[in-house]
C-alpha cells in the first residue's frame, strides 16, 4: 500500500509499505478521508514526540475491510472512526485517570502508524461505527473530541463572557460547543473574514477581525467590548503574540485557556503579581480522553455543524500541498483522500 513515511523531521516520502494484517482484536481500515491539522505541522518539524519511521494522520474515517478473529462488534463494510490513542491502564498516570499521560501510550499518527496511508490498523475496541454519517463529517470526530475534553477542563460557568481567539477548524468547533455549553456572550476574533463569517453564523455574538500586521485596532476594540474584562479568554491559535494580550483582557478572577499548540521552544512571559493580585487562572488542554462518544453525539445532533468547513482536498501524492494549505489563511480544513 501507499503511505506517507517520515524518517526524520521535515523529511518524508510517499512509499510502498506492507499492508498491515489485523491481529485477533484488530480491524483493517481502508482510509476514506484523513484530516490534516496544525498538530501535523508540528510533527513535520519534529515536535510533539514523533517516533520514526512515522506515518502521521490521527483524524480518520474509513471502511472496515478485514476483521480479526475475535472481533464481533464490527463487520466488513462498516464506516468507522476511531480513537487514535491507547493507554496501558496500569501505570501511575492511568491509575490517576490521566490516560493521556500514560507512560507507554500508543498514539497513532504520532508514535505509531496513522492515517496518511491507503490502509490503517486499529483496535476494534477503539472504533466507533458511523454508518449514519458522511465520512467528511465523521472525520471531525477526533478534533471535536479534543474540544469536548477541553471544555471538560475549562469548566465554563453558564452565562459567562467569553473571548475566543482563532477561527480555524478547532475554533469553529469551539464556537459551537461554547454556545451550546452556555456561554452568555461569545466574541470570536481572528484574521480571516470568511472564517469569522462562519463563526457568526454558528454561535458567536460578535466577531472582530484582527490584522496580523497591525493588530492594535482589533485589541483596542476587544478591550472596549470587554468592559471590566472577559470571564474567559481562549487562545485557539498557539501564537505567543495572542497569549501576550490575553491577561489584560481578563476580569478579576478570570481564566486564560491555552488551547492552541505553541512551538515547544516558545516562552510566554507573564507578571506573577498580576495573577496573584487579580486571582487569575491559567489552564491548558492536552489531547482528548473519554470524549469520542460525546463528540459523535454533537456531530449527529447538529450541535457541531461541519458544513462548508472542509475547503481543501488532496491525494497522498499532494501531501506537501496539504501541509502548505493548513498553514495558509485561506484554508479552513484540509483533508487527504488516499483513494481519490
Amino acid at each position: 500500500m501507499k503511505a506517507i513515511v517520515y524518517d526524520k523531521p521535515g523529511s518524508f516520502t510517499l512509499a510502498e509499505v506492507p499492508t498491515p494484517t489485523p491481529g485477533p482484536d484488530d480491524v483493517l481500515i481502508k482510509v476514506v478521508v484523513a484530516g490534516v491539522c496544525g498538530t501535523d505541522l508540528h510533527l513535520h518539524d519534529g515536535e510533539f514526540g514523533p517516533t520514526y519511521p512515522l506515518t502521521p494522520g490521527h483524524e480518520i474515517a474509513g471502511e472496515v475491510v478485514e476483521v480479526g478473529s475475535s472481533v464481533t462488534s464490527l463487520s466488513v463494510g462498516d464506516l468507522v472512526t476511531f480513537d487514535n490513542t491507547g493507554s496501558c491502564g496500569h501505570c501511575e498516570e492511568c491509575r490517576r485517570a490521566k490516560p493521556e499521560y500514560c507512560t507507554t501510550i500508543l498514539a497513532q499518527g504520532v508514535n505509531a502508524a496513522g492515517g496518511f496511508a491507503e490502509y490503517v490498523l486499529a483496535s476494534a475496541n477503539r472504533c466507533f461505527i458511523v454508518n449514519d454519517l458522511d465520512a467528511e463529517v465523521a472525520v471531525f470526530a477526533e478534533p471535536t473530541a479534543c474540544v469536548v475534553h477541553g471544555l471538560d477542563k475549562l469548566e465554563l460557568t453558564p452565562g459567562a463572557r467569553v473571548l475566543l481567539i482563532g477561527a480555524g477548524p478547532t475554533g469553529l468547533v469551539l464556537t459551537q460547543l461554547l454556545r451550546a455549553s452556555g456561554a452568555g456572550y461569545l466574541v470570536v476574533a481572528a484574521p480571516s473574514q470568511h472564517k469569522l463569517d462562519i463563526a457568526l453564523e454558528r454561535g458567536a455574538d460578535l466577531i472582530v477581525q484582527v490584522d496580523r500586521a497591525n493588530p492594535t485596532a482589533a485589541y483596542d476594540q476587544l478591550r472596549e467590548v470587554a468592559g471590566t474584562g472577559f470571564d474567559y479568554v481562549i487562545d485557539a491559535t498557539g501564537a505567543i503574540t495572542v497569549l501576550n494580550e490575553a491577561l489584560a483582557l481578563l476580569r478579576v478572577g478570570g481564566t486564560v485557556f491555552v488551547y492552541g499548540m505553541t512551538a515547544e521552544s516558545a516562552e510566554w512571559t507573564i507578571a506573577p503579581y498580576d495573577v496573584f493580585r487579580r486571582e487569575l487562572t491559567i489552564k491548558g488542554s492536552f489531547a482528548q480522553q473519554f470524549s469520542f462518544d460525546r463528540a459523535l453525539l454533537a456531530l449527529r445532533g447538529g450541535r457541531v455543524d461541519t458544513a462548508g468547513m472542509i475547503t481543501h482536498r488532496f491525494s497522498l501524492e499532494q501531501y506537501a500541498e496539504a501541509l502548505a494549505a493548513v498553514a495558509s489563511s485561506e484554508c479552513i480544513k484540509a483533508v487527504i483522500r488516499p483513494h481519490g
